[in-house]
């Protein structure tokens, strides 16, 4: 007849000697236990970790072991359940025998798997960010290559922002000339200006201003010299007469 108890107090007891740093016992009826599990330090010294907690059942070890995932660390949800369908098959296949040193080294090479994945997928996003770095940089000496279609599309939009440019300034010309003022509507806005001269600033496009006084002061001038003059001899009204 088998002693269970005897069977799960020698494989504490080598548990103790082989875990001296990690193995912790909870409670000693019916006999619990946890075990840290930690992988091999990765590229960038990461590690992923996780505490194992068994619980002896009555017949153990010809019935497996009650397990579960006490805590853990930088694993994501798919690794924990990964980790209990590997303890899952593990005890399965290791009944009859003591196991929990086989459940434990199978984890721990499980969370040296997920360091070494970590790795490649860290590996395949640099990768991928130098590829599309290359590209942009190609695109950025090389330019886009012409093919028909983003050739006319160029060229329509080409067209479209020159005949813009086109509209544009005739509207500015159309406008210009809209303000230009002509020789008449120059002399309309202001009296200073001769009639006589209306042909000429139409024809030069000259803005003269003529002050008319000027003229009526030259005026006065020419009749005070004639009358200071001591040969001046007012005409006589009636020999022109009898002429």
């Amino acid at each position: 007849m088998t002693d269970y108890g005897e069977e799960q107090r020698n494989e504490l007891e080598a548990l103790e000697s082989i875990y001296p740093d990690s193995f912790t016992v909870l409670s000693e009826s019916p006999p619990s236990f946890t075990i840290t599990v930690t992988s091999e330090a990765g590229e960038n010294d990461e590690t992923v970790q996780t505490t194992l907690k068994f619980t002896y059942s009555e017949k153990y070890p010809d019935e497996a072991p009650l397990y579960e995932i006490f805590s853990q660390e930088n694993l994501e949800d798919n690794d924990i359940s990964d980790i209990l369908k590997l303890l899952a098959l593990q005890a399965e296949e290791n009944l009859g025998m003591v196991m929990i040193f086989t459940l434990v080294t199978a984890v721990q090479e499980k969370l040296n798997e997920i360091v070494d994945q970590i790795k490649t997928r860290r590996e395949e996003e640099k990768k991928q960010k130098e590829k599309e770095a290359e590209e942009a940089e190609k695109q950025l000496f090389h330019g886009t290559p012409v093919t028909i279609e983003n050739f006319l599309n160029w060229k329509a939009k080409f067209d479209a922002e020159l005949l813009e440019i086109k509209k544009k300034r005739m509207k500015e010309e159309e406008q210009a000339g809209k303000n230009k003022l002509s020789g008449k509507q120059l002399f309309e806005t202001d009296h200073n200006l001769d009639t006589s001269d209306i042909q000429f600033l139409e024809d030069a496009g000259n803005n003269v201003e003529v002050d008319e006084s000027l003229f009526q002061e030259m005026d006065d001038l020419e009749l005070e010299d004639d009358e200071d003059d001591p040969d001046y001899t007012p005409a006589d009204p009636e020999s022109d007469s009898a002429d």
